[in-house]
């Protein structure tokens, strides 16, 4: 029998008509599988007319439930493809019956696309707002909460059940919640308004405090009114309030403002965030006595009390915890032993219970206590521990604050590799020693070059070169008079002061440091063979000013070397030769400068946090067919002094844009490049306009290029300079600090500038890993830096164990041949390939310990 010939379901004409009606499709399939019925609803469905199924088997459906055998009642939802091929979800639901003694299966086809893409999405929108770490707290408009996400519950405690359904304000609001402000926030979006944000103090399940920002707004309907209110709440208790703190007493610091209205500043701040605290703020001086720093909302004549109190085992809180230099919390000032004899005034004025933490220096001393007055006999919270123990932290910083500013002046006038005088002390001692010249007499000044220290440098690193210049400085001083002043102007030049000497004595004392250089230094295992070139110059008979002065001793200097090294000259005024080799010189950079042979090399930034490149710093490089290879410290000052020096910035930054956008093409993402630029090129007040037509032409973000500069050009180059440096960072090009400290920046006027960065000079590297000394001055600089809001980034990181000591002292960024010197851009990029191979390495590595270490948690268990 045909499917054609097969006899349908004989059905009545009002049930026919009502299935017709019907939205579900309905097939009907008898015992035999053959479809007897098949509703309009169901040619939607399936996309099929009834005359190509009716009396078919049901196989042509593709509904593996209905060719089974026996066929058994279901309930699905399942993914349909049609006759057409497209694809809808339906949901299927299967029944059977008998009737005169034959079986008839129902099934009850609904089309549930829509309704399965609403699920879909909103689930994905649970999930999103579940990722999210913003809590989400969504009310009616009496605010009864009718959805939270897990963010809330991670917050504050409770779970979506224990929520829902219940006020806001039962929830999480407090004693100390800014009830009022919400409340008109709301009663602003019911009447109409926009939406708005507070900040306030909230409680979570255990009543811990928390800080949070909420922004709330209206979810309206068509007609405009509100039919739901909805927060997002962000934690801001450490990002914004704690760092309060943090930022109060580093502008305070930078600005120079007295320790007393520091520790005053400081307390009134903690009472705004913990308003159910008196902050107190006690110094303690050396003899271990008491004097009150700040406690504004303490009473006066009870602070005056206190002043020279001894400290001691029952002198409540403060005095007991700066006794034994551990925390001391009574509960009840009323009855405590260690409060009897204290305790008057503070209950006539309602604080019932003190808390106070010991603030210590690093040589392990209290200097100061911190302590919280409570209005209720009660411990503190997690919310008052977290406050104190940043305030600590600062306080300590503050109190000791002048010992590193001391050490830092005195840094300012002195080389930290050597210890010898630098260069602006170096100024000093030459004019000293001038104006006490009698007449007739003579003041010599001897320049002293290494001869071939770039070779140490390149050959056996930077660490070996600054042991190297070390000893010689050594060495200098036991061959020089008493009266003699040695100084290094940097790098490998060092400066010999001779005052009352003429110029056979002034030779008399090269060729001694001559001979004494003669017998090799010794580096490690290595003995290295030292020589150098010595120029004088003589007061008053070359010059009378020390500019001058400096410049012939440095003339004659290289004209020793210029007669073959390890030799001395003394300057004349027939030393033409010198002079034209600097104008030839001087040609040469002007040829290199249009031909383009100038090139960049790019050196390494790295995050301390994770190992990842944090940028590149962009070195000009200059090789040259007959003088070789000449070093960035001679060619930038004769540029300097010749006047290309704003020409050769300008190139720099347009070849490392250039260089960047390569990069960025070919799939290399550096995050940014450092150009160093000289103080000239900031009193051009076209240089912000000309940074962005160079970033613009290179489709380069601003924030894609930083600029080193030197504390000279903000402390020395008047207002031009400061207003290019504003309309620079008003682009969102960055602003570095290069050689922090080796300079005598203020710091009230660093914490007004507009620098994003700080860098620690090189020289500070040497003794971090075994010198307190140069561990507080580093600490000083990245507190400093990071508490005004800027990275800090050390330079000269040679070793492991410094680049572990700047990660421990919270140093953002290092730099040095620990990881690469500069390298050309191809060099550069193989470089950066092994590195992030390296990375990728290291963290396979540790995924395949976890795993194994979990294999065999599960084996031993």
């Amino acid at each position: 029998m045909s499917a054609s010939d097969y006899t349908v379901t004989e059905i009545p004409d009002v049930l026919r008509a009502v299935l017709e009606c019907a939205d579900d499709g309905i097939v009907v399939v008898d015992d035999a599988h053959r479809i007897t019925h098949f509703n309009a609803s169901a040619e939607r469905i399936w996309k099929l007319a009834r005359a190509e199924v009716l009396g078919r088997d049901a196989a042509v459906l593709d509904l593996a439930f209905l060719q089974a055998d026996p066929i058994a009642d279901s309930r699905d939802e399942i993914s349909l493809v049609r006759h057409d091929g497209s694809r809808i979800r339906a949901l299927m639901s299967l029944s059977s019956t008998t009737v005169g003694g034959a079986t008839h299966h129902i099934l009850f086809a609904r089309d549930v696309t829509a309704e399965a893409e609403r699920r879909a999405r909103i689930g994905l929108l649970n999930a999103v707002s579940d990722q999210t770490n913003r809590v989400v707290v969504i009310t009616d408009t009496e605010q009864n909460i009718r959805y939270v996400n897990s963010a809330f519950t991670a917050l504050f405690g409770y779970t979506s059940a224990e929520a829902e359904g219940r006020r806001v304000a039962e929830l999480i609001a407090g004693c100390h919640t800014n009830r009022t402000a919400v409340a008109r926030l709301i009663k602003r979006l019911l009447d109409g308004g926009r939406r708005g944000e507070v900040e306030t103090l909230v409680y979570n399940k255990d009543g811990g405090e928390i800080w949070v920002s909420a922004r709330i707004d209206a979810f309206r309907d068509k007609k405009g009114r509100v039919k739901h209110i909805f927060a997002l709440l962000d934690d801001i208790t450490e990002t914004r309030q704690l760092r309060s703190l943090q930022q109060l007493i580093m502008s305070a610091l930078a600005d120079e403002i007295p320790i007393a209205e520091i520790a005053d500043r400081l307390c009134r701040r903690v009472e705004e965030i913990a308003p159910d605290v008196v902050c107190s703020l006690l110094h303690i001086d050396s003899a271990g006595l008491i004097h009150p720093l700040g406690g504004p909302s303490l009473p006066e004549d009870y602070s005056r009390a206190l002043d020279g109190v001894a400290i001691g085992p029952n002198v409540g809180s403060c005095g007991t915890a700066a006794f034994y230099g551990e925390p001391v919390l009574v509960t009840d000032l009323a009855t405590d032993p260690r409060w009897l004899p204290y305790n008057a005034r503070p209950l006539e004025v309602g604080l019932r219970a003190c808390w106070s933490t010991p603030i210590k220096a690093k040589d392990g001393r209290v200097i100061a206590t911190f302590a919280f007055y409570f209005r209720e006999q009660r411990a503190p919270s997690n919310w008052h521990r977290r406050i104190v123990e940043a305030c600590v932290n600062l306080g300590a910083f503050a109190i000791e604050r002048k010992e590193a500013r001391a050490e830092i002046a005195r840094l300012a006038y002195h080389d930290i590799l050597t210890g010898l005088p630098n260069r602006a002390q170096l100024r000093h001692l030459i004019t000293t020693a001038i104006d006490a010249c009698p007449n007739g007499s003579h003041v010599a000044l001897a320049f002293l070059d290494v001869d071939h220290f770039k070779d140490v440098n390149d050959t056996l690193g930077h660490a070996a070169g600054d042991e190297l210049l070390v000893q010689l400085a050594q060495r200098l001083r036991e061959h020089i008079g008493p009266e003699d002043m040695l100084g290094r102007l940097g790098g490998d030049e060092f400066v010999i002061l001779l005052p009352q000497r003429n110029a056979e004595s002034a030779e008399r004392v090269a060729a001694g440091i001559m001979e004494a250089l003669a017998a090799p230094l010794r580096l490690g295992s290595k003995l290295m063979p030292l020589s150098a070139s010595i120029g004088i110059s003589l007061y008053p008979d070359h010059a009378t000013d020390i500019d001058t002065l400096m410049q012939q001793a440095d003339a004659a200097m290289y004209m020793a070397k210029q007669a073959g090294r390890s030799t001395h000259r003394i300057f004349s005024a027939e030393m033409n030769g010198l002079a034209e080799q600097r104008l030839a010189l001087i040609a040469a950079l002007r040829r290199a400068i249009a031909e383009g042979a100038l090139t960049l090399n790019y050196q390494p930034q790295i995050r301390s946090c994770d190992g990842a490149i944090h940028g590149v710093e962009a070195l000009a490089r200059w090789h040259d067919a007959a003088l070789g290879d000449v070093s960035p410290a001679k060619f930038i000052p004769l540029a300097e002094e010749c006047g290309l020096i704003e020409q050769i910035g300008l190139w720099s930054v347009r070849e490392a844009c250039r260089q960047m956008a390569s990069w960025r093409s070919a799939g290399l993402n550096i995050p940014s490049v450092s150009v160093n630029l000289s103080p000239i090129n900031f009193r051009n007040v076209t240089l912000a306009a000309r940074l962005k037509d160079i970033l613009a032409e290179n489709a380069l973000p601003p924030d894609a290029l930083m600029l080193e500069i030197t504390e000279g050009t903000f402390m020395q180059d008047g207002a031009a300079a400061l207003e290019t440096m504003h309309a620079i960072r008003a682009l969102g090009v960055g602003l570095s600090v290069d050689d922090f400290g080796t300079g005598y920046s203020s710091l009230s006027r660093l914490a007004h500038l507009p620098i994003r960065e700080l860098k620690i000079d090189r020289s500070f590297m040497r003794d971090i890993e075994r010198d307190a000394g140069a561990v507080a001055i580093a600490t000083a600089v990245v507190r400093v830096g990071q508490g005004l809001g800027m990275t800090v980034v050390a330079e000269g990181v040679e070793t492991e164990g410094q680049r572990k000591v700047l990660a421990e002292l919270g140093c953002d960024i290092v730099q040095g041949f620990l990881y690469a010197p500069a390298l050309p851009p191809v060099a550069f990029e193989r470089w950066l390939i092994e590195h992030c191979a390296e990375q990728a390495r290291a963290m396979l590595a540790r995924l395949d310990m976890g795993t194994a270490g979990r294999d065999e948690v599960k084996r031993s268990a």
